[in-house]
């Protein structure tokens, strides 16, 4: 059974939508793309 007492102490909100667009741009998000670019350019 559900221990609600201890759910509360770990239930931790969602970011909202501009927090997490703050986050998303702030990371460095390379893709496999950017990792076929970056081997072409190096082997040209």
């Amino acid at each position: 059974m559900l221990n609600f007492e201890e759910e509360l102490k770990k239930f931790q909100p969602s970011l909202e939508v501009d927090e997490i667009e703050e986050e998303a741009l702030s990371e460095d998000l390379t893709d496999l793309s950017d990792l076929l670019k970056d081997i072409l350019e190096t082997t040209r």
